[in-house]
């Protein structure tokens, strides 16, 4: 079950765009932010929160303990969900990943936590623990667990989910496990003492689980012990229902999009291991500044910087602060001084009215090459500052000391070489191949990091009252749109050329070649070399090396290859090719891809700059397809490349009459959950049908649906699925023409599936539709609802939970034999 990570992207027919790194402006606080965070710094304690997946995690209990109990708050989310289902786009896999990633940064900047990730990989639904550590590395991932809970070092830790069946779904359940071994090994040295040499073991007060009532499953108790989360916050001008939607509301690839909920709202605990709390979550842990050494005369200087702040002039707390960070300094090196010390130069700056960003001139940079850098900063309170000197990549000293006056604005640009060992800006957990469950991270120091750490930093060092401090700011793009303004995005390490394919499977259905155009992108001027195609045995090329030469920086260049197969297919198989570039004396494999939404930063990466080689026997009946757009999947795609004229259908298209000139019709995935006018689009999908046509309906889930009449008879929705992409596949209906027409299907057209063999199997089915397959995960009775078809009037319909959605982009040969039939009519 090894998955390379270049074959997990190539799922992407279409290239779409995007970073791994966070880009925004610098963070502004105004004097009531100020406020509250004085408050905090007074506040000694930290909570970490566990579970299996973005939109796991309890936000108004996060924005809560965040804001209002002040503590150090964060969410370990075990994958990056990598294995669900995308409302907003086609992304899958990895690249949805990436999507929820920067969907939970952004809700922890809403609720104020701090989000953290293992290296396990979401590969979609799991029914139990056992099946889930067979597939995740459970060593790895348990020692990844303890090392944030030895580096965050949190006084109490509350899992989401309970260590059983009521959990409801493989992964949740392996959390909780997870958690509860971790709890106990975080605080033995012997426990992975590879670790030891960065940070310590550590002992958490209590383990919590966090009870719930979810629809049918109610798992609290009014003897649980139970705190009210839903206070309101006058320096906010929020309550925490208010501020955990907005929160959740940012994981709008999964539609999670809610109310704001006000007034009192009770959370419920159980104990798990360590001590019972009674009147508050951090029962017997110390959280005022006497928990350090030497740390109560700071408490009693915080404390007064508290009582003498003036929401009309934070500046005048600059000296109180600057004692305070003095007093930090001096305390012996540990968790909470250094974290402490970084919390008050934060107020510092704020309260001084300081800001400062870095930029460079262009989107994109190459190792080696020169670029533009440009510092900018401002000194607005009335407290002197100034500046001592300012270092960039490469370039010590390239600013000098400078009063930075009160309000006077400060632009210092200077001309740079890129390191030429700068890494290329690929997200750190997908730069190496990985098998299926568990990502490769050779640097164990990265993990946890919700991001990479920018490689190009700006350091601006100040002093301030007769202090030295250090600034960092990372480089980043800022440009004008003139519709939206200002935006950031992240500076992009790129190499100087990289290598775009248009599609990312090739199916070949005889020996007949096939023309592989080769988009060239140039990075940065005056890039020349040659281009080759690394190709499987069984295949050849009609070229050889061919050359390029792109002037500029942004140039393009297409150039052409002819692929063939040596010989005819005669069996099913896959195979990868590779596009080679050859530059400064140096091979390039990358392409470049973006991923582009108004909701997340821009995300930019680096696949191998590969496709499959999909040989097929296939043979499909019908030319021209209809294709009813769902919540996002690359079905149509991957239909024209087996060769059919496949046209998106509307409102026009559907209510125009206009359906008798398709071969078949099919609808995508979830479109009866996600498309409002699927409703009156109905009745002509059915006449469509009624008069002859074939119509194929993805899956759905079983809630909401905008109608619950899917097909000419009925049925309904279940939450039945075998997750299992292996699991055994019995033929009920063998002599059903879907099996012979126009290709046989066999056990084998099933063997090579990913992920999952399909998902939300219909129930309670009409006995005019036939059931095509049975199926079941280990340990269950045969489902014999993945597949349905009835003849309706002159016509063919179809209903289908398997997961042609993941087949198809990945090249399953099998499943394309498969999919074709259900669509095919003889006549």
């Amino acid at each position: 079950m090894f998955l390379k990570i270049r074959t997990a992207l190539a799922l992407l027919i279409a290239l779409t765009a995007g970073v791994p790194a966070m880009a925004q402006p610098s963070p502004v606080w105004n004097a009531a932010d100020i406020k509250l965070q004085l408050k905090k710094l007074d506040t000694l304690g930290s909570v970490l929160y566990l579970a299996a997946h973005p939109d796991d995690e309890n936000t108004r209990l996060l924005a809560y303990l965040a804001k209002e109990k002040l503590y150090r708050t964060g969410y370990l989310s075990l994958t990056r969900g990598d294995g669900g289902q995308n409302l907003v786009g086609n992304e899958q896999s990895e690249l949805l990943g990436l999507i929820r990633t920067q969907e939970l940064l952004a809700a922890r900047r809403t609720d104020g936590a701090e989000q953290f990730f293992t290296r396990a990989q979401d590969f979609g639904f799991s029914k139990n623990p056992a099946e889930t550590f067979t597939i995740w590395d459970k060593k790895k991932i348990l020692g990844d667990v303890v090392w944030m809970i030895r580096k965050f070092q949190p006084d109490v830790i509350i899992c989401r989910f309970p260590a059983d069946s009521r959990a409801g779904h493989g992964h949740h359940t392996a959390s909780a496990m997870l958690a509860a071994e971790a709890f106990a090994a975080a605080a033995d040295p012997k426990q992975y003492p590879e670790q030891l040499p960065y940070v310590k073991p550590w002992k958490t007060t209590r383990l919590l689980w966090n009870t719930f009532n979810f629809g049918s499953a109610n798992t609290i108790s009014e003897d649980q012990f139970k705190i009210d989360v839903g206070a309101y916050n006058y320096l906010l001008g929020k309550g925490y229902g208010e501020i955990a939607a907005e929160s959740r509301s940012q994981h709008k690839s999964q539609g999670f999009g809610v109310p704001a909920g006000r007034g009192s709202s009770m959370e419920y605990f159980m104990t798990i291991k360590g001590d019972a709390p009674r009147q508050q979550l951090l029962d017997g842990v110390n959280t005022s500044w006497s928990r350090v050494a030497g740390g109560e005369a700071i408490g009693a200087m915080v404390d007064k910087a508290i009582r003498d702040y003036n929401l009309e002039d934070p500046a005048a707390s600059v000296p109180v602060l600057l004692s305070i960070r003095k007093a930090i300094q001096a305390l012996p090196e540990g968790y909470w001084r250094n974290l402490k010390l970084k919390e008050t130069e934060q107020l510092i700056y704020a309260c001084a009215g300081l800001w400062a960003e870095a930029y460079s001139a262009t989107p994109t940079v190459v190792p080696g090459y020169n670029m533009e850098a440009t510092v900018q900063l401002i000194n607005r309170g009335h407290f002197p500052v100034q500046l001592r000197k300012i270092d960039l990549p490469g370039k010590p000293d390239a600013a000098g000391a400078r009063e930075l006056s009160y309000n006077k604005f400060n632009s210092i640009s200077q001309s740079l070489t890129v390191p030429a060992d700068a890494k290329i800006s690929q997200p750190y957990w997908l730069a190496e191949n990985h098998p299926l469950g568990t990502y490769a991270i050779p640097d164990p120091q990265q993990v946890g990091n919700p991001e990479n750490t920018q490689p190009l930093t700006a350091r601006i060092y100040l002093q301030i009252g007769g202090q030295e401090f250090l600034i960092e700011r990372p480089l980043q793009y800022k440009y004008t749109d003139p519709v939206k303004g200002e935006l950031y995005e992240p500076l992009v390490i790129t190499p100087p050329v990289v290598a775009n394919l248009n599609n990312q499977v090739y199916i070949f259905t005889n020996n007949q070649p096939q023309t592989v155009p080769v988009k060239l992108a140039a990075s940065a001027d005056g890039v020349t070399g040659n281009v080759r195609l690394r190709l499987p045995s069984g295949f050849a090329v009609k070229e050889g090396n061919q050359t390029f030469r792109l002037e500029r920086k942004g140039d393009e260049q297409e150039l052409r290859f002819t692929i063939h197969p040596v010989a005819a297919a005669t069996t099913n198989h896959v195979d990868t090719f590779t596009v080679v570039v050859s530059c400064n004396g140096k091979e390039y494999t990358q392409s470049i891809q973006h991923i582009r939404y108004d909701h997340i930063p821009l995300i930019t990466l680096f696949p191998e700059a590969s496709a499959r080689l999909v040989t097929v026997d296939l043979k499909h009946n019908g030319n021209k397809l209809g294709y009813i757009p769902g919540a996002g999947d690359l079905v149509a795609a991957s239909l024209r490349q087996v060769g059919y004229d496949v046209t998106e259908l509307g409102e026009k298209e559907i209510m125009g009459n206009q359906l008798s000139q398709y071969d078949a019709i099919i609808v995508g995935v979830r479109a009866y959950n996600t498309n409002p006018r699927m409703k009156y689009w109905q009745s002509q999908l059915m006449d469509y049908v009624h008069q002859g046509g074939t119509l194929l309906v993805q899956y759905n889930v079983n809630n909401p649906l905008v109608t619950t009449n899917l097909g000419p008879f009925p049925f309904s929705l279940s939450r039945d699925r075998v997750t299992d992409e292996n699991a055994a596949v019995t033929f009920l209906r063998p002599d059903n023409a879907v099996m012979h027409y126009p290709n046989k299907i066999t056990s084998e057209d099933f063997s090579g599936w990913v992920q999952e063999r399909g998902l939300y199997f219909p129930a309670n089915i009409d006995k005019a539709y036939e059931k095509l397959f049975a199926m079941n995960d280990k340990g269950e009775s045969p489902m014999d609802g993945s597949t349905i078809v009835a003849q309706y009037g002159k016509g063919r319909y179809v209903y289908t939970g398997l997961a042609f959605f993941r087949e198809l982009p990945a090249g399953v040969p099998g499943a394309y034999r498969l999919f074709v039939n259900l669509i095919s009519v003889k006549h």
